[in-house]
């Protein structure tokens, strides 16, 4: 019964090739949540590759049906040791994006987990290896670690919640956790999804800035017409959109709507992202440093800031343009935002700016909101990963307040009330999402054993550990 008796059990897993073969197996599964004809696929996973997997390490699980009709199952599991003891609720998803057969280089098969050495090292390559299948395949190995360790006992109480839907918004799951407060009741989720800062760094986020989409449309009038015969006589939309889009975002990325810009960075997440260095990985894009919110730095801008971004534009025919004014012209724009932002008001604001500065007959589309989601750095399951990871590897953890990115963090800090706290097991250039999605085998086995190290910590310090009211 000791830390490193876990701690080896988890990378035997890897050393023996069962976490291999294992992962192999999930990844055959053609579970695209994006493919109305993977409906089978979806549920088969949850009951042929997941609940198996939870019995053996002790636990009883459910499938339920998705509260939102026509999205895909989800799964809940419990093992519970003593009520007096803290509750840690894991999450995954099994779901991937389409496999994009045909376009993998080497002819690889994106349904079949393919060890490769490549110039840039080992690579296992397959869909959904680095989203989301190694990740939660992880934390289940880790959880076999310590009670094999332990001899059949984790030191604290445990649930899951697998969803098979991620990939398409997390259909239903809002309504699945508000309905399912008592089953899914716990004192922390600790999971892992999404890349590490670096590969060479283990990560921890906390959190993930809030996304929404919306869409700017500007309908002057029906048809072209020949821009000799009424050019200067017409208001051209495309010229008019693309001035409105200027005033809510200028020439540097600086946001120009009041209501759109966060409040300041607390000092506790300044402090944190001031051990953070963005970019500079192989094939990262280089950074424009005079782009963005001036008198911030890369880390600030990305993981503590507001992002306006134009996702698409258009008017006329770009691909065989004609003399013509168009009639009408549209834009998508992405905003990605931090806790405090009133993003809820948020086509409210766009409207009212764009009257103020005299654009009148752009309508604007009512966003799907992602909240945003940020744990104090300071919260005890924080330092417990925090010291975890340092003494498991040697390495000081990257700490993130919240991710630059958008994931359904919300349902656990919000409708469930936990304390959130991330730990990836992929790494920036992983492809996830597109041909080749891969993970590093290196990273495989250092998170197996820091995962399962951590949650040895977890049962050495239960005693100690903050629980929900």
């Amino acid at each position: 019964m000791t830390l490193a008796a876990a701690v080896a059990h988890a990378h035997a897993q890897f050393d023996s090739g069962s976490f291999f073969r294992t992962l192999a197996q999930r990844v055959a599964c053609r579970t695209e949540s994006q493919n109305s004809a993977r409906a089978d696929a979806l549920h088969a996973y949850l009951a042929e590759q997941i609940a198996p997997a939870l019995a053996t390490l002790g636990f009883d699980s459910s499938i339920h049906p998705n509260p939102v009709p026509g999205a895909p199952p989800l799964l809940t599991a419990q093992r519970l040791e003593d009520p007096a003891l803290p509750t840690v609720l894991f999450y995954g998803h099994g779901d991937v994006v389409r496999g994009h057969e045909g376009q993998w280089a080497e002819g690889r098969d994106p349904w079949t987990l393919t060890d490769a050495l490549t110039p840039t090292g080992q690579r296992w390559y397959g869909r959904g290896a680095a989203d989301n299948k190694a990740q939660h395949s992880i934390n289940l190995a880790a959880l076999a670690a310590v009670l094999a360790a332990r001899g059949g006992r984790l030191g604290f109480n445990a649930k899951w919640l697998v969803e098979m839907g991620e990939e398409t918004g997390s259909p239903g799951l809002a309504e699945f956790c508000s309905a399912e407060r008592a089953r899914l009741a716990a004192d922390v989720l600790i999971a892992s999804d999404g890349p590490r800062l670096r590969a060479d760094r283990p990560t921890v986020f906390l959190g993930s800035r809030g996304v929404a989409n919306f869409d700017l449309v500007l309908n002057a009038r029906d048809g072209g017409h020949h821009s000799g015969n009424w050019g200067g006589l017409l208001r051209n939309p495309g010229t008019v959109l693309a001035n409105a889009i200027a005033c809510l975002v200028d020439a540097k990325g600086l946001i120009q709507v009041q209501g759109l810009r966060p409040p300041p960075i607390p000092a506790a997440v300044r402090a944190a992202l001031a051990d953070i260095t963005v970019g500079g990985g192989p094939g990262d894009p280089e950074i424009d440093t005079q782009w963005g919110e001036p008198g911030l730095t890369p880390s600030e801008r990305v993981f503590g800031w507001n992002a306006l971004e134009v996702l698409a534009y258009g008017c006329g025919n770009p691909a065989q343009p004609v003399n013509a004014i168009p009639p009408a012209a549209r834009a998508t724009l992405q905003l990605r935002f931090v806790v405090g932002t009133p993003a809820h008001r948020l086509r409210d604001l766009v409207l009212a700016h764009l009257q103020a500065h005299g654009f009148e007959g752009i309508t604007v589309s009512e966003p799907v909101v992602m909240a945003a989601t940020r744990l104090d750095p300071d919260n005890a399951w924080v330092r417990l990963a925090l010291q975890s990871l340092h003494d498991s590897t040697g390495v000081k953890p990257a700490l993130l307040p919240n991710l630059g990115g958008s994931l359904p963090n919300d349902v656990f800090a919000d409708i469930l009330g936990l304390p959130t706290v991330w730990v990836p097991h992929s790494y920036p250039a992983c492809s996830q999402h597109a041909p080749n999605e891969h993970v590093l085998p290196a990273l495989m086995r250092q998170g197996l054993g820091m995962s399962a190290a951590l949650l040895w910590a977890v049962g050495e310090q239960a005693a100690v550990l903050p629980r929900r009211a």
